[in-house]
């Protein structure tokens, strides 16, 4: 990520004065606030799960989706796949996934959810509903419709110009 120094700061356009729009009025601002609310009250709901958000992201794609290569799993989820690999064998560990040949190539592994896995993954979708209610809780629910669906078409925008291939390298560019 890069930062701005203020040797480099973009010189005044002529004619244009700032705003002097409160901060509350700054889409950086309140994407920033809702995420880390929603990030510190689902951290909560998925406490004791392996590898929290990513054990779950792991957990629902693959019942949703059926089992997946775990290379595939890896891309789709922007997770390196040295990570995934960890990841995986923690689940596994916890008895929540397990890998399978795939019939397709002896080489590859298919990750499917255990029947705990499954079990779980039902506890955790409670869970973050809760903690979604929660965050989104100044909405009615025809405008949190609304917001998931608005918010959903600017992230696939967004994904598709700016694709998320390595989870990993984008916690590092941010630091």
């Amino acid at each position: 990520m890069t930062s701005t120094s203020p040797d480099t700061a973009a010189a005044p356009v002529r004619g244009v004065e700032p705003s002097g729009a409160p901060v509350e009025a700054d889409l950086g601002w309140a994407l920033g606030v809702v995420f880390r609310r929603y990030a510190k009250a689902s951290g909560v709901a998925l406490e004791g799960v392996p590898g929290g958000p990513r054990g779950y992201q792991v957990l629902a794609t693959t019942k949703a989706e059926g089992p997946k290569r775990q290379l595939d799993l890896a891309a789709q989820l922007g997770v390196d796949r040295t990570v995934m690999t960890y990841l995986l064998d923690d689940l596994e560990k916890a008895g929540l996934v397990q890998r399978r040949p795939d019939p397709a190539d002896r080489r590859a592994r298919l990750i499917a959810p255990t029947e705990q896995g499954t079990d779980l993954l039902c506890q955790l979708e409670l869970r973050l509903r809760a903690t979604e209610d929660e965050v989104l809780g100044v909405l009615d629910d025809s405008e949190r419709e609304s917001f998931r669906l608005l918010l959903r078409r600017v992230a696939m925008k967004a994904n598709t110009v700016d694709p998320l291939h390595n989870a990993c390298q984008l916690a590092d560019e941010l630091d």
